[in-house]
């Protein structure tokens, strides 16, 4: 039924959560701020950055680009590599391509920091489209990037394509774009967040949602 699989990355395919909280740690102490609730740092974890300190902690919009910079400081040569690819990823992504699916990676992180974790967990080459945000915040938004991945693959059967992530706005992009979509327990999604953003399929992990789609 599907042919184009698209992955988000954060919590769907690796688990950032060092990495990402070290760093927003790293940036919000440039502001003198001392965070030490672990909960209110995994909430960074998904949603573009910009928004998350903004809508976490009240920063202007001077401040929150500000904090964005201050984050990918240590981010881009640190933060990117405290990173553990999910058990179950590459053999879900293999597993895919031997059935004749095109995948996608489909992440509102910045495409040259995905483009190195895909190579640097040797996995980049299972995926047909990679596409990400720029620096400069364009294409942040999960649908806007979902909809280049459609542009790329020339993807016009809406029917046949599928977005699988871990937090609201994976599944909120999707039914933006009209297509259908996966949510994964395995990830950062508070409770019921999945349920509320309305995911058609929830399953507990990567090869849960294969066996489904392989299946289907």
């Amino acid at each position: 039924m599907f042919k184009l699989i698209l992955f988000d990355l954060d919590g769907t395919l690796t688990d950032p959560k060092e990495g990402i909280t070290n760093c927003v740690k790293y940036a919000l102490e440039s502001f003198g701020i001392t965070e030490k609730d672990e909960n209110k740092l995994l909430k960074f974890i998904g949603p573009p950055l910009y928004d998350s300190f903004r809508g976490l902690y009240g920063f202007s919009e001077n401040d929150a680009k500000l904090a964005v910079s201050k984050y990918r400081e240590r981010f881009q040569n640190v933060g990117i590599f405290e990173n553990r690819i999910f058990p179950d990823a590459e053999n879900t992504l293999a597993r895919l391509k031997q059935a004749g699916k095109q995948v996608a990676l489909a992440t509102s992180k910045p495409y040259v920091y995905a483009k190195r974790i895909l190579e640097h967990f040797k996995i980049s080459d299972y995926f047909d489209y990679t596409v990400g945000a720029e620096l400069d915040g364009r294409r942040g938004y999960k649908d806007e990037v979902i909809h280049e991945v459609l542009r790329l693959a020339k993807q016009d059967d809406l029917s046949k394509v599928i977005m699988i992530g871990d937090r609201k706005n994976d599944i909120l992009g999707a039914k933006k774009c009209g297509i259908a979509s996966i949510g994964l327990r395995c990830g950062y999604a508070e409770k019921n967040e999945l349920e509320d953003a309305g995911a058609d399929f929830i399953f507990n992990n990567l090869k849960e949602s294969c066996d489904f789609i392989l299946n289907i």
